[in-house]
């Protein structure tokens, strides 16, 4: 059905132009989700009654009268932000920041997406919200943790979702599911009332899109003022390495995707060169020092801790033994591992590097798995995020085609501190080339 992907700038022209009314879209939205979630399990809660409500006098905006999903990580004004678990169990007062901006600009707020158990792993499965899957292979994940919103907006459920990233939670879905995903600048877009959540602090708040001219005008209306610079040659470094402390190999189609894709580049006038960022062995138990830190800290600002799975449990105990004193001089190195690896883009604009090892994995691969084996799996599959959580500075899952078996590939673009405007023109120099937009997941296609 054309109008359900037609895309987020494209509706909202049909909703101002009078083509088409906020109720319309409003209702193919509700009709899609009855007929596609029972596969997806893409929703948490549809607020049918008041998004058709509000479809019959839109805000006027860059987004009035477009259905939204919004991650179930932002508060929406009375219901409970529940960070996929059942761990909390307090109403949130008033809508995040995020949420109230998208409302203020005329989106319509049609439900929450689902997500992992506090945001910890890069599926999306839980006792609380059941397992999400993919769109264009119900039996393989759509990555996490923002895997309900990908999954939403890849199936045409919606045109545009807001997600979170804080180890890769926007750029991992983005990938298994064949959507634009832009991890914006750490501060860019507002986190209010979440900015001061333990662990935290490497986490973004940002939003999946089919296009890149949809991921900017989300953006836009987030955080206002990003400018695309004007297109010129860049000074593109290439990676094909794995972190140091992570075991992995990219299997044949994904290495070819990220080489394609260098190819590409090269053909659009723009200087690639091999270039590793600066891993050092020594940076990882800093690394894993900040992370289990993090988690420990998200664990323990639960409401009841009881109710939380085991196996976040047992991944937020190493953070215990990190004492509280020791967290400004982890925040000091981690500042200095940031400036190390920031030197690269002294001579580069852009780093070309994997998103994942392989494409979307089976769902439930991990079930009844502990934490440790789940913890070494993922850091095999999804190790190339994380650091630009670290660094705080931009980057970007973009598709780059499809394996044999039909699954989306996709390649990372890190770009300099608060260069978002880079990353998405380069992004629409490969959209343009080879545009992913005509390839819809085929059992959701109609």
């Amino acid at each position: 059905m054309d109008l359900a992907f037609a895309g987020l700038a494209r509706q909202a022209e049909l909703v101002r132009t009078g083509e088409v009314s906020a109720r319309e879209l409003v209702e193919l939205s509700l009709r899609r989700i009855e007929r596609f979630d029972p596969q997806l399990n893409a929703f948490g809660a549809v607020y049918a009654e008041q998004a058709l409500e509000e479809a019959e006098r839109p805000t006027p905006g860059p987004l009035s009268g477009v259905p939204i999903a919004v991650k179930d990580e932002m508060d929406i004004a009375g219901e409970v932000t529940s960070y996929g678990t059942q761990a909390f169990d307090q109403p949130a007062p008033q809508d995040s920041e995020i949420v109230g901006r998208l409302r203020a600009a005329g989106a319509i707020v049609i439900g929450k997406t689902t997500m992992p158990e506090l945001g910890l792993w890069p599926f999306t499965e839980s006792m609380t919200w059941g397992v999400t899957r993919n769109p264009w292979d119900t039996d393989r994940t759509p990555g996490g943790s923002s895997g309900g919103s990908a999954a939403a907006v890849a199936a045409g459920l919606v045109a545009a979702a807001v997600a979170a990233d804080g180890a890769g939670s926007i750029r991992i879905p983005a990938a298994c599911c064949g959507l634009f995903g832009l991890k914006p600048n750490t501060g860019r877009v507002p986190r209010t009332p979440h900015e001061n959540g333990g662990g935290r602090h490497w986490v973004c708040f940002g939003g999946l899109t089919r296009s890149v001219e949809d991921a900017g005008l989300m953006l836009d209306v987030m955080a206002p003022g990003i400018v695309q610079p004007e297109p010129k040659p860049l000074r593109i470094a290439y990676s094909e390495a794995f972190p140091p402390g992570t075991r992995g190999k990219l299997t044949r189609e994904t290495l070819k995707a990220l080489r394609d894709t260098r190819a590409l580049l090269e053909d659009r006038g723009h200087k690639v060169v091999d270039r590793d960022p600066d891993y050092r062995a020594r940076d990882v138990p800093l690394i894993l020092a900040l992370l289990f830190r993090g988690i420990r800290d998200i664990v323990l600002d639960v409401d009841r801790p009881q109710r939380l799975e085991r196996r976040t449990r047992h991944i937020a105990r190493p953070g215990a033994v990190i004492p509280t004193q020791a967290v400004d001089r982890l925040l000091r190195a981690e500042r200095k591992l940031a400036e190390q690896l920031g030197r690269l883009w002294d001579d580069h604009d852009v780093l070309l590097m994997p998103m994942l090892s392989e494409p979307a994995i089976p769902a439930q691969l991990m079930e009844g798995r502990g934490a440790t084996v789940t913890y070494l799996w993922e850091s095999g599959w999804v190790p190339f995020g994380v650091l630009w959580n670290l660094t705080g500075q931009p980057a970007a899952s973009v598709p780059a085609g499809f394996d044999p078996q039909g699954l989306p590939l996709a390649v990372q673009l890190v770009g300099r501190p608060h260069a978002e405007g880079t990353l998405l023109a380069l992004a629409g120099e490969i959209e343009q080339a080879r545009s992913w937009l005509p390839h819809r997941p085929p059992a959701f296609d109609c």
